[in-house]
């Protein structure tokens, strides 16, 4: 599996102006160990119109909790999140790729967060889901909370971890915000502030190594198309009739979405917990994974 100081990060062509990356085409299935590579079921699907990687644990297995359907950050892939998903062995878990990143290919047409969510409901229904807690993280998060509202006879709980209500957010960093428009100097300085989290917060594991380890970059087009998905969408005034118990995590010091943004979620959301992670930054699910897993199972059960 390829760590974080093996990527070549310098990628000509990105940038909201630049040209796609050429079609990367699909590597083989792997598996594997926990925090190694891959032992989740993964397959292509293609659900209206998309064709989607799809990795999935322990989902033929019983379980008194549902499993857990969760969205991903901007730009990141499955491999990011796999230690978080394997960790969590009593419950099934499932994601996917979105398109252009990871391994799933570039979208032909752009998509909303209404529309992913349908796209996320036709992936439960092919593996014959019927409720799932939802859980995204940071862009993901932004879906998790539309598809809550769009699906919520699907829905148990929902886990919102380092995300905001949209376009009514409270900025961040103005620095890392401009840096948002070139996925190349965004993820690159990212990668970089937590991964040095990772090694030098006692708190931390190789199970968060290798999580941040294992992110690689998106498509030039599947970025651009993640930041265009959001454009105009807010949940802000839909949240007060979100009806689910609801956690909210956010870090300390995340310079990208500052912890007032997880304070406005848990104002609107009724009955919405709030969990902070102190002295942590963007990506607290991966470099603080202890306390991370710790409060899921409290509040999924």
């Amino acid at each position: 599996m390829m760590r974080f100081g093996d990527l070549d990060l310098r990628l000509p062509g990105w940038g909201v102006l630049g040209s796609a990356m050429k079609d990367r085409g699909r590597r083989p299935t792997l598996s594997g160990e926990p925090g190694g590579p891959l032992s989740a079921d993964v397959s292509f699907e293609s659900i209206g119109g998309l064709d989607l990687r799809v990795a999935r644990w322990r989902l033929d297995k019983p379980s008194e909790h549902p499993p857990v359907l969760f969205f991903n950050g901007i730009g990141a892939n499955i491999e990011a999140v796999a230690p978080l998903a394997e960790a969590l062995e009593e419950r099934g878990f499932i994601m996917f790729d979105m398109p252009g990143t990871g391994e799933s290919p570039d979208p032909v047409f752009p998509y909303t967060p209404s529309t992913m969510s349908w796209t996320a409901r036709g992936i439960l229904e092919r593996f014959g889901l019927d409720e799932v807690d939802v859980m995204g993280m940071s862009w993901g998060g932004t879906i998790a909370q539309q598809f809550a509202l769009q699906h919520g006879s699907r829905v148990r709980r929902v886990v919102l971890a380092a995300t905001t209500p949209g376009m009514m957010m409270i900025p961040g960093d103005p620095k890392m915000l401009a840096q948002m428009a070139d996925p190349y100097s965004a993820i690159n300085e990212m990668l970089m502030r937590e991964y040095m989290s990772a090694m030098e917060n006692a708190d931390e594991s190789r199970l968060a190594r290798n999580s941040v380890g294992n992110i690689s970059p998106p498509s030039a087009t599947g970025y651009f198309y993640q930041l265009l998905a959001l454009a105009g969408w807010t949940s802000l005034p839909a949240l007060p009739f979100l009806d689910k118990p609801v956690l909210v995590m956010m870090g300390e010091n995340d310079p990208i979405v500052p912890l007032s943004n997880g304070q406005l979620l848990a104002g609107a959301i009724p009955g919405a917990r709030l969990e902070v992670f102190a002295d942590a930054g963007h990506l607290f699910l991966m470099t603080h994974p202890e306390k991370s897993l710790r409060l899921l199972r409290e509040f999924l059960g």
